[in-house]
């Protein structure tokens, strides 16, 4: 297996945080995040699973896509266009299964998502994989594992003495130009993964639970905050406004940004004039159980869930989609 030491591995993201933007595992006041860091010193190295995923620096919560100027009749537009490459470091595989799930929408399907696309190329993968399963996991369930290299470009799996190595993809090996690899006999042990595995039903038995009173019952208890969305690496849905950034005489200076939306949120469905088709909490909370179980794999190919449990351990009413799925899958059964 090809291995290297911690020593080395500083060395060589002391090199890349000088030459690319790194983001990494960071203790935020106590809180672990993927945060920009400035050299290796910043990197954490034990810690278990980020309160947020790195989905923001693929899909950024606040984007700015276009800057617009308008002097009396005449317009110009310019899109804004990221231009230094960037390597996200110590993602777990979770996040980087989030990544491929948002991917089977924004680069899979016509018209392609220009700004995420440029945000793909730009990125390079570095995972390390997780030891064992957190609370909350259920990776195993969805397709996932705490090792999976799937969507990475570059996996490290921690060893006696450093980091064993194992190249995914072209970027990957492009990447590890500047790292001192050795080579040691054997193979890195696997991940526990050893949770429990969570039945995932066939979206045409959601389809038959659609009225089910289930969703009544979560529905009661959801608050609407969103958190369940905003933590979650494959949601995706997202809403565009303009807003003014300056007037000045002859001259007015606007923005076109893309910000995170949720549809727990209460105005995610309503339309001009007022008229909202998903008025209720159980409507909206249904929905989004649906669109990860039933209707994005019947439009898109993946599950629209990647089993990191951030929505279970985050939610402040514990409401736990395993609960959810096993509740679908014993209604169907029946």
């Amino acid at each position: 297996m090809k291995f290297v030491t911690q020593d080395a591995l500083r060395v060589w993201l002391d090199q890349l945080a000088q030459e690319v933007d790194l983001v990494a595992p960071r203790d935020v006041e106590g809180h672990v995040l993927y945060r920009p860091v400035a050299s290796s010193a910043g990197v954490l190295f034990e810690y278990q699973r980020p309160e947020m995923s790195a989905k923001d620096y693929l899909f950024p919560a606040t984007e700015v896509l276009l800057q617009i100027e308008q002097r009396g009749k005449e317009m110009t537009l310019e899109e804004i266009v990221p231009e230094r490459k960037q390597v996200l470091f110590g993602l777990r595989p979770c996040d980087a299964h989030g990544a491929a799930v948002i991917d089977a929408l924004f680069l899979q399907q016509e018209p392609v998502d220009a700004a995420y696309r440029r945000q793909r190329e730009r990125t390079t993968m570095v995972g390390l994989a997780c030891p064992r399963m957190w609370e909350g996991c259920f990776c195993t369930s969805v397709g996932g594992a705490p090792d999976a290299a799937d969507h990475l470009d570059l996996l490290l799996r921690e060893v006696d003495g450093g980091y064993a190595v194992q190249v995914v993809t072209e970027k990957g090996a492009a990447l590890l130009a500047g790292l001192e690899l050795q080579e040691k006999k054997g193979e890195p042990p696997p991940s526990q993964a050893d949770g429990e595995i969570v039945p995932v039903a066939p979206p045409q038995a959601w389809r038959t639970l659609f009225e089910d009173e289930m969703w009544q019952r979560h529905g009661e208890r959801c608050l609407s905050c969103r958190i369940c969305t905003y933590v979650c690496p494959a949601c995706r849905c997202f809403d565009v406004v303009d807003r003014v950034t300056s007037v000045q005489p002859g001259l007015t200076c606007s923005e076109r940004i893309r910000v995170w939306d949720a549809c727990t949120s209460t105005n995610y469905r309503r339309a001009a004039g007022g008229h909202n088709s998903r008025p209720t909490k159980p409507g909206r909370i249904r929905n989004r159980f649906f669109c990860k179980f039933c209707y994005y794999p019947e439009d898109f190919g993946p599950l629209g869930c990647v089993g990191c449990g951030r929505c279970i351990v985050s939610c402040p009413v514990d409401i736990d989609i395993t609960e959810v799925m096993r509740g679908v899958a014993e209604r169907s059964d029946g």
